[in-house]
């Protein structure tokens, strides 16, 4: 995938969600045809021979590449929610974000010892969600773990929110 093109067509949206914030619009990636297929390839060759089972996508732009690329590595797919989202039993994982406080959910039954994960979401900026998501899925007993953003923010470290030893990708670093 061209990096170049991928730029062209992110959507920067200043003042969001609040003033001083530079938010990072990635459905316009999305809707380009282009950029959309060519993501997923690339996600798909970096990810094929890693033996991934589960790919977890993170709510909710994590849902989009995430769920393409679970049935294109013929992986099962799973969404990482909010509280409330999920109809069965849930884990959970409380953790501090940018703005806040949030919580993120798994169903408990997700994960299972025998699974090799990758999680997914479209930016990492601090890491906080992810890495909650991260706790969750090594607390069901994931065999093995890897981590991918379509972007990732440099300037605010949030690869620091990760232990060494995980395997974390970006495609894009702004």
């Amino acid at each position: 995938m061209n990096k170049e093109t991928l730029r062209k067509n992110l959507r920067e949206i200043p003042d969001f969600p609040k003033p001083g914030i530079l938010f990072y619009d990635v459905t316009t990636l999305f809707k380009n045809s282009e950029c959309l297929s060519g993501l997923i390839d690339e996600l798909y060759e970096m990810y094929k021979d890693k033996g991934i089972t589960k790919v977890i996508g993170i709510e909710s732009r994590g849902f989009i590449l995430g769920g393409a690329l679970a049935a294109r590595l013929g992986a099962g797919f799973i969404m990482a929610r909010k509280p409330g989202k999920l109809p069965a039993e849930v884990i959970e994982e409380t953790y501090e974000k940018e703005y806040g406080t949030d919580t993120i959910q798994l169903h408990k039954d997700a994960i299972s010892e025998d699974d090799v994960v990758l999680l997914h979401d479209d930016l990492l900026a601090t890491g906080g969600t992810m890495a909650a998501t991260h706790r969750l899925v090594k607390k069901a007993g994931a065999k093995e773990t890897y981590i991918n953003f379509v972007i990732e923010l440099k300037d605010l470290k949030g690869r620091k929110a990760f232990p060494s030893d995980v395997d974390v990708t970006t495609i894009l670093e702004l």
